[in-house]
């Protein structure tokens, strides 16, 4: 019989565990690279080139990873409570109605108020789609997996008809609305590197990845130093000890989706106000199911998640200049390696904790005397 093995120590468990399954991942990835005919040591090296080889690289790498940040943190709020929000996309789209709605409606707001106002819109607009969910799971007892992956497709169905029915431009052909106003988008910034003096090449990459930063420093706030934090992690750890304690699990459900749902309305800002300044089709783009897996890779924590997701961020950016450098990888060959990364950090997830954790033990072991 075996002996078992002490418990990994934390720095262990948030670093070396997805570290390694990262390395294995992009190990099969280079096989299947080498299978098709191509060297995989090129291949990783024109993918980090094109992701973080100059200014407009790391620009296009940051504004995915900002995406990234806002839907991992959604989702990953949701974990703490013991709950599994796959509606984070639909949140996020329906979000981005809200932003719209303020951006194009409320044009009279002096100076930039109005895309502080969009923001809490796209926030108030993501929580109440969420709150939906969260409710028939609270009180209703509908599981929530099934509900936001239903929730998806009325978002969805539901922005087609109003962009092509109601939002449209008169004459426009494409389904989206008019420009938003200028003190109603979030600056780039390129923009604001201009102001003083520093050229930065014109990218996507917005100043909502600082609000990114702030709201995973809030969640880490609220999830390890408040009361209601304390009382999200302890129903998602035993609800029935919860209740012993005075907790409601159906409160803390409702409060949960609420803030994941206002969480995911970041996406929109970073999208929709920060980079295409209209409100448009799909422009969601899976992103937010992709949080699903920085969420995982990141253990739940926001730091975690930051990395992850600028993981992620690279995988976007470098693969697209990777099949265009090398076309026989093509871009299903890029979502086959962010499918193994998800595989081995997910499912596969302790796939090599007892390897780590034996050679761990055989360092600290103390030699004999």
């Amino acid at each position: 019989m075996s002996t078992p093995l002490k418990p990994l120590p934390a720095w262990a468990d948030v670093a070396v565990i997805p570290l390694v399954n990262v390395a294995a991942a992009f190990v099969i990835s280079g096989l299947v690279v080498l299978a098709i005919g191509e060297n995989p040591l090129q291949a990783v090296q024109i993918l980090l080139t094109g992701a973080l080889g100059d200014l407009e690289g790391i620009g296009f790498t940051l504004y995915y990873a900002t995406s990234f940040i806002f839907t991992g943190l959604a989702v990953a709020l949701c974990f703490h409570a013991g709950l599994f929000n796959i509606g984070v996309e639909g949140q996020a789209y329906f979000a981005g109605l809200g932003a719209a709605l303020v951006a194009l409606h409320l044009g009279f707001l002096p100076g930039y108020s109005l895309v502080i106002v969009a923001i809490l819109a796209a926030a108030l607009f993501g929580a109440a789609f969420a709150a939906i969910p969260g409710y028939l799971q609270a009180y209703r007892d509908s599981h929530i997996v099934i509900t936001t992956i239903m929730f998806n497709y009325i978002a969805s169905a539901i922005m087609g008809y109003l962009l092509v029915n109601v939002m449209r431009v008169p004459g426009q052909m494409n389904a989206e609305t008019a420009a938003f106003p200028a003190n109603g988008r979030v600056l780039q910034f390129h923009e604001v590197m201009a102001w003083f003096g520093v050229h930065w090449p014109v990218t996507p990459f917005n100043l909502s990845f600082l609000l990114a930063l702030v709201c995973a420093f809030v969640v880490w706030l609220l999830i390890w130093r408040t009361r209601l934090g304390y009382e999200i992690r302890t129903v998602g750890a035993n609800p029935t000890a919860a209740v012993y304690g005075g907790i409601s699990p159906a409160r803390i459900t409702i409060l949960s989706t609420l803030l994941s749902g206002a969480l995911a309305g970041g996406l929109a800002v970073n999208v929709i106000l920060g980079e295409e300044h209209r409100l448009i089709l799909e422009y969601t783009s899976g992103f937010g199911f992709v949080g699903i897996a920085v969420a995982l890779m990141g253990r739940a924590h926001p730091v975690g998640i930051i990395l992850a997701a600028i993981l992620f961020g690279v995988l976007y950016q470098g693969g697209a200049e990777l099949a265009f450098e090398q076309p026989k990888i093509s871009r299903d060959m890029i979502v086959v390696i962010q499918g193994l990364v998800v595989l081995f950090a997910g499912a596969l997830e302790h796939m090599f904790r007892r390897p780590v954790a034996t050679l761990l033990a055989r360092r600290t072991a103390q030699p004999p005397i």
